[in-house]
């Protein structure tokens, strides 16, 4: 289609669509059907790993080569005619990142009813997209945010966002766009590295590579266009993956298929399981026993820097007295690695014992009850988590209304009010997860606390060395028989957010086909929010810094060329990064939306409802909000060399937008106010977007 879409256009379009998709649901719910019954009848494994993964990659990339355009509307805006049910599932798709799919069920099932601030956030998020931002985006009828805020504040009326101050806006906005998005993609290509990994036995880094070509097969190929059509297909292995094995285990523990109304009869057990378990005389023998350690490395850091040069003598004595006896070749090499993994400075020693110290005193606290809203030991802790609780809401909500990526699906639809339902259908796709999330982490941990502990260990089930070996340097999960008595407490395992949501067909004994499902899902999840935030990078790069501002004479055909080329560079950037795992999933996509929230959202805002701000406000704001928040963040988190005595007000450093988009906002309305009023053009703009259709 070209030009003007009409209604029975959209009507035909929209009735073909569903036919492709109602196929594409029967030949995948076949091909299910065929690999169960292939390892019922024997199939190996590691083969039907294999299966999984070449179907997935060779099916996105027929979709990428189907869909492949050179032109710039399809490339950037896939063409604006993409029907508000199935942008819809495309944006859900795109939202349910590797951070909802993968760690959201395991965060909550470590953090209980706190985690919840994900799930409210997240949501709370897009009904500010929906009233606030994304129908006058599609009214403004560009291709990205730069576009929007050069113009809006450049001070020339249609040719602002090429003027030099139109300029100046853009260049920040598409900065702010690159940090945010860079960030929340390094998380997604690690998911997809260990997805792979679990996939195919291959090593993590080699895994990053390989699911690196499942996204540019399709974002390389066909931009918007391409990856619009791969994140439909991509929801319904979503949808699917994540529903079964928590249908299985409703019915398991509560005897009802619907988890969302099953896991309210599950609470009252494990709230008494988790009260036994508390009580219980050997979890409190092994609690003490990581009290013990703990205070084992505290008195290491009270004698410091004796005790580390005392340490390091103490290790090479081991290591020469092994050697000297002629000791078995493991019990050397434990002792070489042992002297090899020994802190290499006192300033290392510190930071190494305080993280240890740290770790052991939080597994000898008692289970913190699930349910329980902002448990703590005193009022002020309690106060202390309910306000991180609020602060973590906040700047997901905030964040969530200003990511590029999101944001950029408001120019997909041919119409103003299919923006509305597109974003009416997304939240309905999106509920459909996140409310089966909580009962999954209910149901997991359940599972895990009456099957899995009192277990004896020459019993364990497979799934635990399974996973404990996907990434022999951080183990996803361990089990140490602390106390001796060989069988397993709670206190004993040690298991990571990010491996419950993979594991669960395991726990609750699924066939090995549907544990291959859920990391199909995984991975799709993953692939769909990568594809979507390389685009917005690539776009932001070719589209507003080489066409606006290098070369506005480009042809489209250069356009999308640069585009391609700087879409495969910061995708191999991005994969190295990923490769040095530099933090948990969710700790780098929540640093994303406080970044984006604090740079972005104050503008944007202001850009649709505030006629009086100006130039010199969105400069000031954008700047300002998005300083405070990496200032915070620096400087509090200790994994980027920063203090957690430096915290304002107890607040973590994941909510470091709850002083970034105040202080933007702030900044933007006093230098607004304090500077020259904008052109009457730019309040022009303003009615423009603002004015029905």
């Amino acid at each position: 289609m070209s030009g003007p879409v009409t209604p029975a256009q959209t009507r035909s379009y929209f009735r073909r669509l569903a036919r492709y998709y109602a196929w594409f649901t029967v030949c995948f719910a076949l091909f299910l059907g065929a690999l169960g019954i292939l390892e019922n009848e024997g199939m190996p494994r590691q083969w039907i790993g294999h299966l999984y993964m070449f179907a997935t990659i060779v099916l996105y990339a027929i979709i990428g080569v189907v869909s492949r355009t050179s032109n710039v509307s399809e490339y950037y805006v896939a063409g604006r005619r993409v029907p508000a049910l199935f942008n819809g599932m495309a944006t859900a798709a795109d939202w349910i990142s590797a951070a909802s799919f993968i760690s959201l069920a395991g965060t909550l099932y470590l953090h209980g009813f706190d985690a919840l601030a994900y799930v409210m956030g997240w949501t709370g998020g897009y009904c500010l997209v929906a009233l606030l931002i994304a129908p006058y985006l599609r009214r403004f009828a560009q291709y990205t945010i730069p576009d929007f805020l050069a113009a809006r504040y450049g001070g020339d009326g249609a040719a602002a966002g090429t003027t030099r101050r139109g300029n100046q806006v853009r260049a920040l906005a598409v900065g702010a766009t690159i940090v945010v998005s860079f960030t929340y993609v390094v998380a997604q290509i690690y998911a997809v590295g260990l997805i792979a990994s679990r996939f195919t036995g291959v090593d993590f880094s080699v895994g990053i590579f390989l699911g690196l070509a499942s996204i540019l097969v399709c974002s390389f190929l066909g931009g918007m266009r391409a990856i619009t059509w791969t994140q439909v297909a991509q929801y319904i292995i979503i949808l699917v993956a994540f529903l079964i094995p928590t249908m299985w285990l409703s019915m398991k523990f509560a005897g009802n298929p619907v988890p969302q109304v099953a896991y309210g009869s599950v609470l009252p057990k494990l709230a008494q399981r988790e009260a036994q378990l508390a009580a219980d005389p050997r979890e409190a023998e092994v609690r003490a026993a990581f009290r013990a350690r703990a205070d084992e490395y505290g008195a290491r850091l009270a004698g410091l820097p004796q005790s580390w040069q005392a340490g390091k003598l103490d290790a090479q004595r081991r290591l020469d007295a092994a050697r000297g006896r002629s000791a078995p070749l493991g019990e050397v090499r434990a002792a070489e690695r042992a002297l090899l993994d020994y802190p290499r400075t006192a300033d290392e020693a510190a930071r190494t014992w305080n993280e240890l110290r740290a770790a052991n005193l939080a597994r000898a606290q008692p289970p913190e009850p699930h349910a329980e809203p902002f448990p703590g030991a005193t009022r002020a802790e309690s106060d202390i988590r309910r306000n991180n609780f609020l602060a973590l809401v906040f700047c997901l909500m905030f964040g969530t209304a200003a990511l590029p990526h999101i944001l950029m699906r408001a120019y997909t639809t041919p119409s103003v009010h299919d923006t509305r339902v597109s974003v009416f259908w997304t939240l309905f796709f999106i509920l459909l997860i996140y409310l089966t999330m909580p009962a999954l982490a209910v149901l997991a941990k359940f599972d895990i606390y009456t099957a899995l502990v009192g277990t004896r260990f020459d019993a364990l089930p497979t799934w635990v060395s399974y996973w404990a070996n996907v990434d022999k340097a951080n183990p996803l999960i361990g089990i140490v028989d602390v106390n001796g008595d060989g069988i397993v407490q709670l206190a004993e395992i040690a298991i990571d957010g990010d491996v419950l949501t993979l594991a669960t067909p395991e726990i609750g004994g699924l066939p090995y086909v549907i544990s291959g499902l859920v990391a199909a899902g995984g991975l799709a999840a993953a692939l769909s929010t990568a594809d979507g935030l390389l685009l917005a990078i690539s776009n932001a790069l070719s589209h507003d810094i080489y066409f606006k501002i290098v070369d506005p004479g480009a042809s489209t055909q250069k356009r999308v060329t640069i585009s391609k080329l700087l879409l495969l560079g910061v995708a191999f950037i991005a994969a190295y990064v990923a490769s040095q795992k530099p933090a948990d999933i969710l700790s780098l996509v929540g640093a994303a939306f406080s970044l984006a929230g604090s740079a972005m959202f104050p503008a944007l805002v202001a850009g649709v409802f505030w006629k009086r701000a100006n130039f010199a406000g969105a400069i000031t704001g954008m700047a300002t909000g998005f300083i405070i928040c990496l200032y915070y963040m620096l400087h509090t988190n200790p994994m980027l060399g920063g203090s957690t005595d430096a915290l304002w007000f107890h607040i973590a450093p994941i909510s470091a937008g709850v002083f970034g988009v105040p202080a933007g906002a702030l900044a933007l309305v006093a230098t607004s106010l304090l500077t020259a009023p904008p052109p009457r053009t730019s309040g022009a703009l303003v009615d423009h977007i603002r004015a029905p259709e």
